[in-house]
């Protein structure tokens, strides 16, 4: 579908270019022969005819069929009626004839669209280089054979397999083989991501160097490189204040001018009586004043805006998020898994009467079939299962820990309420993190001190979000307190708010939502409410949470804070880059309208003043598409 429309344009653009060229051979030829011949005027009007039509039949057509569909006023019309009249005042009497400069104007018209459609296709191109993750095939076992089938028809619970080099086709769980996953169409990220058995494999990733069989968790039409798409896609159906703001002045400024114009024709020529003059200047009027430079380029610096944020791995859902990105002065960050990394590991190891070893060995042992992300860390600390120990009798109590008989000792690993549960005398810790502790028969044996890594960016995050200008960043946890106060501490938040419940973290963002423009910024499991609260919900490392996706308005698909600095310049920028385009192109309009009241400007400096303004603002929006390093 994609392909085809890019097909279409590319003919169009094409054939416009030929029109123009075979225009302009034309119309040289037509000059020269006006030049060294003495014809009738009618005469010569029949040979500019011919390069006139040639380029200009499009825009006649157009401007015809706005007339009958009531659209009278569009820049077709525009160019139209300013060329024609052009033709038609060498007849009059005492005038020079125009014929010349009527085919140029046209023919300057039609390269500016074909430069605006050029600038237009890249920017598309760019935000169509993510239509690059769609897959095309998968191949799914069905009855002991390998079948290539759409992905849209293999459905969840079925097996496919994937081969070095494939696009992943849809979300699943890896269930034999290891590979390494190229992610930077999805995140922007250069280093390849390790996956193994029992690993989260997403769509839209290229499949590096194994062969992988997954079995499918979603339907394509589920899954991330679906959503991602359709992110994509929609975000630059929604209007920005600028842009719709540039539709409501075409609307007006329009007929405005035409009105303008057709007084500068009329009321001088009535008093002095030189009508062909005023005329010539009212055209003039006509032609500077369409305001194409703006109508077009401000939507193209959103869309290249938007491109190339998603080229960055952060992806804007819609062009009217771009302004409030740009003034946000209030950033709120989620703790667990935005600023840290979500994953626990073992930072201390305090025995008493053992050694180290033997309390992380019994620790393991324990919570050896415990999915709790504590376990999963104790267990990581001692990886080493295979010994000849005996573990029966285990009992979780939910909320203290869990109690097991290792080689016949009762061994109880859990917090502080389980300590007292045994009878065991628990000694405080100094370290930062969640201590577990454990008593072997009733008595205390040690603790181990698991914490949260924080993430390398996020002091660096914090730090570009100031230099921004940011005022205020503020860090929300459901975490206690000491644990809080040491992640603020270290990244250097503003303010932080611990042992919140998910219900809390919204009311928080309410508090703070009367002081500006408020983004937050979660990992998303839990945080769809406060992302859809906040003005903009920034929803990190997205690369798996739908709720994430579907609540926040900006997605970044990796997992480093840094990027929110990032997304705020380019959305200053993209809005800077418009506010330029905005300017310039009314100051130049202005400046020739104004010399062209008393006969200075020329037909040529007014088709410059409309195409060649159009043409550098285009240009300039591209500029929006290049983000630097």
């Amino acid at each position: 579908m994609i392909h085809e429309h890019h097909h279409h344009e590319e003919e169009e653009g094409n054939g416009r270019l030929i029109k123009i060229i075979s225009s302009t051979v034309l119309l040289i030829a037509a000059s020269l022969i006006e030049k060294y011949t003495a014809l009738e005027d009618w005469q010569y009007l029949l040979i500019f005819l011919v390069p006139y039509l040639i380029v200009g039949y499009d825009t006649l057509k157009e401007a015809l069929e706005g007339l009958l569909e009531g659209e009278a006023l569009s820049e077709d019309f525009l160019m139209s009626v300013a060329t024609l009249g052009a033709l038609g005042i060498g007849f009059m009497p005492g005038a020079e004839t125009q014929f010349a400069e009527a085919v140029f104007v046209m023919l300057f018209f039609q390269v500016g669209e074909w430069f605006e459609e050029r600038a237009e296709g890249k920017s598309r191109k760019s935000i169509s280089h993510l239509m690059d993750i769609r897959p095309d095939i998968a191949h799914v076992e069905r009855d002991g054979k390998l079948h290539d089938v759409a992905p849209e028809s293999v459905q969840p619970g079925e097996i496919i397999v994937i081969r070095p080099g494939e696009k992943v086709p849809m979300d699943g769980t890896v269930i034999e083989g290891a590979s390494s996953l190229d992610t930077v169409a999805l995140t922007g990220e250069s280093v390849p991501r390790g996956i193994t058995m029992g690993d989260e494999i997403l769509s839209g990733c290229v499949n590096l160097n194994g062969m992988v069989r997954v079995r499918t968790t979603k339907a394509f039409s589920e899954s991330t490189v679906s959503k991602i798409l359709d992110l994509v896609e929609n975000a630059a159906g929604s209007k920005s204040r600028s842009e719709s703001f540039i539709t409501r002045f075409a609307r007006v400024y329009t007929p405005v001018v035409v009105g303008l114009a057709v007084a500068v024709a009329i009321v001088p020529a009535l008093i002095t009586g030189e009508w062909s003059t005023w005329i010539y200047r009212g055209l003039l009027f006509l032609v500077v004043s369409c305001p194409c430079a703006l109508v077009i380029s401000v939507p193209l610096t959103f869309f290249g805006g938007l491109g190339g944020a998603s080229r960055k791995g952060i992806l804007i859902k819609g062009s009217n998020l771009i302004d409030k990105l740009a003034g946000v002065n209030t950033v709120v960050f989620d703790k667990t898994g935005t600023l840290t990394e979500g994953v626990f590991e073992v930072t201390a190891v305090h025995p008493q009467e053992i050694d180290n070893n033997e309390l992380l060995h019994l620790a393991a042992h324990v919570e050896r079939h415990s999915t709790h992300p504590i376990a999963m860390a104790l267990r990581n600390a001692y990886p080493n299962e295979d010994d000849d120990c005996v573990i029966a009798d285990v009992e979780e109590t939910a909320g203290h820990g869990i109690m097991a008989t290792v080689n016949g000792r009762r061994v109880a690993v859990g917090n502080s309420r389980l300590m007292e549960k045994v009878g065991a005398k628990w000694r405080t810790c100094h370290h930062n993190g969640t201590v577990i502790h454990v008593a072997i028969d009733g008595q205390y044996a040690g603790h181990i001190v698991i914490s949260d890594r924080i993430k390398e960016d996020s002091s660096l995050a914090i730090a570009l979000l100031k230099d921004l200008g940011v005022k205020k960043t503020v860090m929300l946890t459901g975490d206690q307190e000491t644990i809080a106060s040491y992640v603020a501490g270290k990244v250097g938040v503003d303010a932080y708010r611990s042992q919140l419940l998910p219900a809390d973290k919204v009311s928080e963002v309410e508090n703070l939502l009367n002081e500006g423009t408020l983004a937050f910024v979660g990992d998303g499991i839990n945080d769809a409410p406060v992302l859809t609260r906040a003005d903009i919900g920034i929803a990190m490392g997205a690369l798996g949470s739908d709720a994430a996706i579907e609540a926040a308005d900006v997605v970044l698909m990796d997992d480093k804070p840094s990027k929110i600095a990032l997304a705020v310049k380019i959305a200053r920028r993209t809005i800077r880059i418009a506010r330029e385009n905005i300017g310039f192109a009314i100051g130049v309009k202005v400046l020739v309208l104004l010399l062209a009241i008393p006969g200075f400007a020329t037909m040529w400096m007014a088709v410059f003043a409309d195409v060649g303004v159009t043409v550098l603002a285009v240009l300039n929006a591209m500029r929006a598409l290049r983000i630097k390093k």
